[in-house]
């Protein structure tokens, strides 16, 4: 069966959608530094391209993809939650006052 979100670093808390998926959908996804597997429940949908939580991510916590610290969740986010810019402030407009 082909992935259908992969995540580039076994650290990673997220991964990413590589097919539309829908709510309820068991997915499975590979990590491609090391080709681990790992499957989870969507809990809601994850639109193509857009970020999927692989670990229960508690608000405050940092938010990490390819490896690296991408942003901050603003509010908690469980495992196969929907993860964009509703839920996470991302580390490119930490320093913009809004």
């Amino acid at each position: 069966m082909k992935p259908q979100f992969l995540y580039h670093d076994k650290n990673d808390n997220v991964g990413v959608a590589v097919v539309e998926i829908k709510t309820g959908e068991k997915v499975s996804g590979a990590c491609l530094e090391d080709g681990s597997q790992l499957t989870i429940e969507a809990k809601e949908a994850i639109p193509l391209g857009h970020k999927v939580a692989l670990t229960a991510i508690k608000k405050g916590d940092v938010v990490t993809k390819y490896g690296i610290t991408i942003g901050q969740a603003k509010e908690s986010i469980a495992v196969g939650q929907h993860v964009h810019v509703h839920n996470v402030r991302s580390n490119r407009w930490q320093n913009v006052k809004i």
